[in-house]
């Protein structure tokens, strides 16, 4: 038959090569109710779990005939005509082996369990094991496993425990470099820290021992297949239609705009929306340290870091990255997230014509964000007095936009505030748009409104050349 050979004489079961999951020992919470307000995550209604993540009961019945199919499974796969399938057509292949070899030894399970059974080693074979039923799920925005036992997940900004499990560390780190691997890096004990991501684009985040101590520890950000725009950011309570409009147009614009913001706060998500509002025709140069930034524009170059190899050589830094797609031709420079002495080049690469560049940063506020630069160029080891960076931070940036996930997992756009410019040794700023909490309700949502300043923004003339101006000022002095 295609894919499969022709079966031997039957040989001794031996161990599965890659462990069943252990049967859930932690049960499950009901699904918390959508959050109204969520923004990265929207408010969707709760997906029933999959079959194989409430596995079946720990019988060690179950075990032995799940070993017994999976040894029986590689003495009648032909892995090289299997190779040229395509992924769906092998797991339909591997599928229809199964339920013969069910058949021909005689395992009496129910049409649920042997579906179950399937299921599984089908995972195990093509896919990341117990991750798989989880990473099916539109719903969850994080995964979160904590060695080999504890694996949480983020539904509505709500942390949950599953339970779904690992056999052992073992099987968990053979996944992990799995993914790694799958985009050309390693995770082992000499370098235990590796970023990698999805065929999707979800970020990975790998941390393995000697340094995680109870196990390697693997981190998901998952992204959703509805790709999020301003609107729906908008229907999610994250920031009002004024709010919306501001930021567009100051994307349109091609103003120079930086996103701040906590972890899991929506940066990425934001940056994403925004890019939409870059013409088509515009050459976008990105650089990031795992590629998740999913342009739409049909010219983009797309730039990813690298890290060293075994030899301790051939690192490619995120500041190697931003000063080589200078000499590319960029019209736009999207720099995934903001952390090294690389702020100093794009600060230098908005300020030499790169107008409408981008980049996301960690900070709690706009001016923590201004602070942050400032000591990111300091400790680059560019001796360069106060004053003269402030000028350049100044002369860059026009837009900063604060992102903050709240105590009740929602996502808010909390400010639009413009960089005006420099009084003596201080960078002026004035909030555009400003999200004011007017309490929480009877669940302990947070409840509030954002208000327009009023103020004529600073990049009128900017978007006047693009032919925004009479919008801008519309939605900026509308009342709430």
């Amino acid at each position: 038959m295609f894919g499969r050979r022709t079966p031997g004489p039957e040989r001794t079961p031996r161990p599965s090569p890659i462990p069943p999951p252990l049967p859930p020992t932690v049960p499950t919470g009901p699904a918390s109710p959508p959050a109204p307000e969520a923004a990265t995550t929207p408010p969707l209604d709760p997906l029933p779990a999959p079959a194989t993540v409430a596995t079946v009961a720990a019988d060690d019945g179950y075990y032995q005939i799940k070993t017994g199919v999976f040894d029986a499974l590689l003495d009648s796969v032909d892995l090289a005509e299997l190779g040229r399938m395509d992924l769906g057509a092998k797991r339909e292949e591997l599928s229809d082996i199964c339920r013969e070899i069910v058949n021909v030894k005689g395992y009496l399970l129910s049409p649920s369990r042997e579906e179950g059974l399937i299921r599984e080693i089908c995972d195990d074979v093509l896919g990341l094991g117990p991750l798989e039923p989880l990473l099916a799920r539109d719903d969850i925005a994080d995964i979160m496993v904590n060695g080999a036992g504890r694996v949480y997940i983020e539904v509505n900004g709500k942390i949950t425990l599953t339970p779904v499990r690992f056999r052992d560390n073992a099987q968990l780190m053979n996944i992990c470099q799995r993914i790694v691997s799958a985009v050309g890096r390693r995770v082992d004990e000499t370098s235990p820290i590796c970023d990698a991501r999805l065929a999707d684009g979800s970020r990975v985040n790998v941390i393995a021992p000697p340094l995680a101590l109870d196990g390697p520890v693997l981190t998901i950000r998952k992204f959703k297949k509805d790709k999020l725009t301003l609107d729906r950011l908008v229907q999610f309570n994250s920031l009002s239609p004024a709010c919306a409009a501001v930021m567009r147009i100051a994307a349109a614009s091609r103003c120079n705009v930086l996103i701040s913001g906590g972890t899991g706060s929506g940066k990425t998500t934001l940056l994403n929306c925004l890019t939409q509002f870059i013409d088509s025709g515009e050459r976008i140069v990105t650089c990031e340290d795992a590629a998740e930034l999913q342009l739409q524009q049909p010219h983009v170059v797309r730039l990813e870091t690298r890290p060293k190899n075994l030899e301790g050589a051939g690192e490619i830094t995120m500041r190697d990255l931003v000063r080589n797609c200078l000499r590319m031709r960029p019209e736009r420079i999207i720099v995934g997230e903001v952390r090294g002495p690389e702020a100093f080049d794009l600060l230098q690469a908005m300020n030499t014509g790169h107008d409408g560049s981008m980049g996301t940063l960690h900070a709690n506020s706009p001016r923590e964000a201004i602070s942050r630069l400032e000591n990111m160029i300091a400790m680059g080891g560019f001796n360069l007095p106060a004053r003269a960076v402030r000028d350049q931070i100044a002369s860059a940036l026009d837009v900063i936009i604060q992102a903050q996930r709240l105590r009740d997992g929602s996502r808010k756009i909390t400010h639009v505030t413009e960089v005006v410019g420099m009084e003596g040794d201080v960078i002026v700023m004035q909030d555009l748009v400003v999200f004011e909490y007017t309490g929480e309700d009877a669940n302990g949502r947070v409840l509030g409104r954002h208000r327009t300043s009023g103020i004529r923004p600073h990049f009128y003339d900017k978007a006047r050349y693009y032919g925004f101006d009479r919008e801008l000022m519309a939605v900026i002095e509308q009342t709430p």
